[in-house]
Parts: structure tokens; sequence; C-alpha cells
């Protein structure tokens, strides 16, 4: 018997390569409205959209303000007028929703663990992008359940979201023991951290074997330890105790 009958997958950085669809969606949004993205502005987004995520997921912020004020933040560092945020970011979900690259390979190993473990999909994104690039990718049909933050009410790494994800695999006939479940994610601030408050088992992926570049993120790890470490996916099995 596997250590743990479920796996909760985050998504972007760990089933998918976030970074890869990020640089095509806004790429093709800046190409729309006539102008080049540079890797200054793709660097700068980068850290603007992570500080806009954190701020969500300590409740500082709304999902809307975050869908939009990115942008604002981003057209005013870069003097970029006469583009409207609100319809940018419509067109920027719409495109993160339609190109994916996995990362490594998610796709065989959720293949593998199909029948054998439950997994489940726990992820911040928008429902839109989220759905579609997962059911694009073949991720979708593989999983026991999605529950996607927006559809919760709740990001994580708040108690409620897990909470909710808890109470719906258990009214679904899964998983009641919190010890036999365990997530796997690369964000110590959203999901090792949502795991640790939770009461759940984590595994922490690092495929750069480094902290983020965060020394907030970097004093963290002291006090939400993940359980599990690794840097390569297919390391899974070797915790789950499964043979590939």
């Amino acid at each position: 018997m596997s250590r743990f009958s479920t796996v909760l997958w985050d998504v972007d950085g760990t089933l998918l390569d976030f970074i890869y669809s990020q640089r095509i969606a806004l790429t093709k949004c800046f190409q729309s409205v006539g102008r080049e993205v540079t890797e200054e502005m793709l660097q700068r987004y980068r850290e603007i959209n992570d500080g806009y995520w954190k701020r969500l997921e300590l409740g500082e912020v709304t999902k809307q303000q975050l869908l939009t004020g990115r942008f604002t933040s981003l057209f005013e560092e870069f003097d970029i007028d006469g583009v409207d945020a609100g319809a940018f970011a419509k067109e920027y979900q719409w495109n993160l929703g339609h190109v994916y690259k996995y990362q490594e390979n998610s796709l065989e190993i959720c293949q593998a663990l199909q029948g054998r473990v439950r997994q489940y999909v726990i992820t911040n994104g928008v429902t839109s992008s989220q759905e579609s690039k997962l059911r694009l990718a073949g991720l979708y049909d593989l999983m026991d359940g999605v529950f996607i933050s927006e559809q919760v009410g709740t990001p994580k790494p708040q108690k409620g979201f897990f909470e909710y994800c808890l109470n719906a695999i258990a009214d679904a006939g899964g998983e009641t023991d919190k010890a036999r479940l365990l997530i796997v994610g690369d964000s110590l601030t959203s999901d090792i951290k949502g795991g640790v408050l939770s009461g759940i088992s984590t595994c922490w992926y690092r495929p750069n074997h480094i902290f983020e570049a965060d020394e907030e993120v970097a004093a963290m790890y002291g006090q939400f330890r993940p359980d599990y470490e690794i840097s390569r996916l297919e390391q899974i099995f070797e915790i789950l105790e499964i043979e590939r």
C-alpha cells in the first residue's frame, strides 16, 4: 500500500511550466496593441505579479484588484498609455488558457499514478484559464477533482481553502484521514504554508535547489518546513513508495 492515498497537485510551476506560458501570453497581448515586449518588461511583470499574488494570499487585495492592478502598475512603470488594463487582463487570461508546457514529464507521472492513488489539483489560478490549459494538456481527465481558488472563494494558503477541499474529497467518498494526503507544490508561501497550517503533509518541489529570491520567504522556511523536498518530479514515486 502507498504511504499516501491522495496527492494534491499544484499546477503553475509544478505540473505546468508557468514561466513559459506567461511569456507567450504577455508577448501576444502586447503584440495585439502594437507594442513589443522586452526582457526587462517580462522580468518586471513577474516581480509585480508575484507581489500581487502574495498580497492576495495575505488577504490584502481582492482577486479583481490583482487581475487588473498588476497591469496598471506595469503600464505606469513603463509609461505605456492608451491601453485599457481591464481589457488587457482579459486577453491575457484567455492566452494563458491556450498555451502550456509540461513541467518535466508531469503528464507521464500523473498517468502512471492514475488508479494507484487519488489525484487532485489545488490552484490559485483563474478558473477559465486553469481549466482550459488543464484540459488541453490532458491533465484534467487524469484528476479525481480540480479545486480552483476562484470557485472555492478563498486562496491558498488560507485554511478555508484546504477545509473546502478536504470536505469535498470526503463527500465524494475519498480519503478522510489527513495523514494519508500529500500536497506537492513549488510555492513555500502558498502550498507548503497552507499544508502546514492545515495539518497536511507537504512536498516542496524545488527544481533549482535554491530559495526564492526573497529574504522573507527564506526566513519562512524554518517556520513552515516541508515534510519532503524534491528536485525532480519523478522522485514522488519514492515518497509514495510506489514502483514506477
